[in-house]
């Protein structure tokens, strides 16, 4: 099976270098040419267009948003390389409704489509341990067992239904934001207070107050390491997702609200390329206190 994945990002490229680890024969596209080079020595077949890859049996798509995926997807020459039973993975993280659109005019064009964002982080990306959560023609995940394999742990069914995925990964990405940004504060109000940031982090997390990303990304706040791996324009993107297509429901979100507007600012004040976490700089230079890293 030859596999194409399209982005080169921590999450894509974990993806792919799983892909290879499996024996998989795995074909790497980004426009990036530091990725291309990592990919090519670690053994992949590296490319700047996907009109260059040809005998695709299957695509992962990990760029960043909806309108990077119909890009790739529809205007970049893809169809003709591929085989007459690829089936495409699409893993970026979009509003249900475009999953549904875009399963439509992948069916239409004749091939196969499961909808299946992931969740996991870079680490768990390169070790093939990523959740997806998937939706889609049961016959379509048969097809592509080897692949999802070889880079998830779990693979969650979700449905037979383009979006029912997409809305699950709603779900996450609401909680992660939250949580990402409760832990910005917390640790905030406890530097604040003066307090050892590595041991707040040591204790809470054998407390109930705890949560898989202020275990995660609290670290990167006591070190004074923004070094992005998921960035804050990311969850300005998913956060915003979320709100609007609550919005369409009619469901309020007051924490999204509130979340999505600290992301956004701290993105407007040039945080935005920055690890995720770095929302607690805005909290502190508006509290008038020096996280570590920073200067007064």
């Amino acid at each position: 099976m030859h596999t194409l994945v399209i982005g080169l990002g921590s999450m894509g490229y974990g993806a792919a270098i799983s892909c290879l680890r499996a024996g998989i024969t795995t074909s790497g596209v980004d426009l990036n040419p530091a990725a291309r080079e990592a990919f090519a020595k670690d053994g992949g077949a590296a490319f700047p267009s996907v009109s260059e890859v040809t005998g695709v049996d299957c695509v992962l798509v990990f760029v960043i948003n909806a309108d990077q995926a119909e890009q790739v997807l529809f205007e970049s020459g893809l169809f003709p390389n591929l085989t007459s039973d690829a089936v495409i993975i699409n893993c970026v993280t979009l509003a249900p409704s475009r999953a549904e659109s875009i399963a439509k005019r992948i069916g239409d064009a004749g091939f196969a489509y499961l909808d299946a964002p992931v969740s996991g982080g870079a680490a768990k990306a390169r070790d093939g341990r990523m959740s997806i959560m998937a939706s889609g023609d049961p016959n379509h995940f048969k097809r592509v067992q080897p692949v999802l394999d070889a880079i998830s742990e779990k693979v969650f069914r979700l449905g037979d239904t383009p979006g029912a995925g997409s809305q699950m990964k709603l779900i996450n990405q609401l909680l992660a934001g939250v949580h990402i940004a409760a832990a910005a504060e917390a640790l905030t109000l406890a530097a604040g207070l003066k307090m050892d940031l590595h041991e707040v982090i040591d204790v809470i997390s054998h407390c109930a107050g705890s949560s898989w990303m202020f275990e995660n990304r609290g670290p990167h706040i006591a070190d004074g390491d923004y070094t992005p791996l998921s960035n804050v324009n990311i969850f300005v993107k998913d956060l915003g997702i979320v709100t609007e297509e609550a919005g369409r429901t009619g469901i309020v979100t007051p924490l999204s609200d509130t979340a999505l507007s600290l992301y956004r600012e701290a993105a407007e004040s040039g945080l935005g390329g920055e690890d995720d976490s770095a929302v607690a700089k805005l909290l502190a230079r508006r509290s008038g206190i020096v996280l570590p890293g920073e200067s007064a």
